[in-house]
């Protein structure tokens, strides 16, 4: 009997030790950079650039950077196509291999307004090609995503946003990101984002914050 105690004991205090090891049990960071530059009446340049952490500030899990072209069909219809790099570190605290992706996207933006609140639905669609292993591999995604933001005040505004992730495959449910913060503007140009997200897969889930530059100019402004 005693042995039987023991052995759980152990059991027990190992498993303690993996879950505290385990990336979904970590409070990870996002460091985002995010821009908008304007280039013409309805055409905008977009870009941004995330390092991404299973911590606050280490054990790296991905870089992405991204650019693409928006153009302004109406005052509430924009859409947006472009291409994106990342590199993933899949693993936690362990030595397997990167994934290295290239893709395309095709960005639906509807914009409204519910009284003083600013709504986004964007739908994204991507074609993703990776590279893991020496395989490639090419899968398509849908995301639909709902985003609202309200202002505080001149200088203040916040934000919440929902988006799930659906594969052209079998098992069609990919993730879905919840999450809320603030937006603080130092200028026309320049704002700084800080929130929280929850994203849910399948069999797992993890808990991030968003830590972020956001950068609007406009290059059309002194020939007018």
């Amino acid at each position: 009997m005693r042995k039987i105690c023991v052995l759980l004991c152990v059991s027990l205090f190992c498993y303690k030790i993996q879950a505290q090891n385990s990336a979904e049990n970590k409070l990870g960071t996002w460091y985002m950079y995010n821009g908008s530059h304007k280039l013409s009446k309805n055409i905008k340049l977009k870009t941004s650039a995330h390092f991404r952490y299973y911590e606050l500030a280490s054990e790296y899990q991905q870089e992405i950077y991204r650019t693409g072209l928006n153009y302004n069909l109406t005052k509430k219809v924009n859409i947006t196509g472009g291409v994106v790099y990342s590199i993933t570190d899949t693993s936690y605290k362990s030595n397997l291999p990167d994934l290295y992706e290239y893709r395309f996207y095709q960005d639906v933006n509807l914009k409204d307004n519910w009284n003083k609140i600013q709504v986004n639905h964007r739908v994204r669609l991507a074609q993703r090609f990776k590279r893991k292993n020496f395989e490639d591999e090419v899968k398509h995604r849908i995301r639909y995503g709902l985003f609202l933001k309200y202002p505080l005040s001149q200088k203040w505004e916040t934000y919440a946003f929902s988006e799930i992730f659906i594969k052209f495959a079998a098992k069609a449910f990919s993730q879905n990101r919840t999450g809320a913060g603030f937006i603080r503007g130092i200028n026309e140009n320049l704002k700084l984002k800080l929130g929280y997200f929850y994203t849910k897969f399948s069999n797992s889930s993890l808990h991030r914050l968003q830590l972020g530059i956001i950068l609007n100019t406009n290059h059309i402004k002194n020939n007018l």
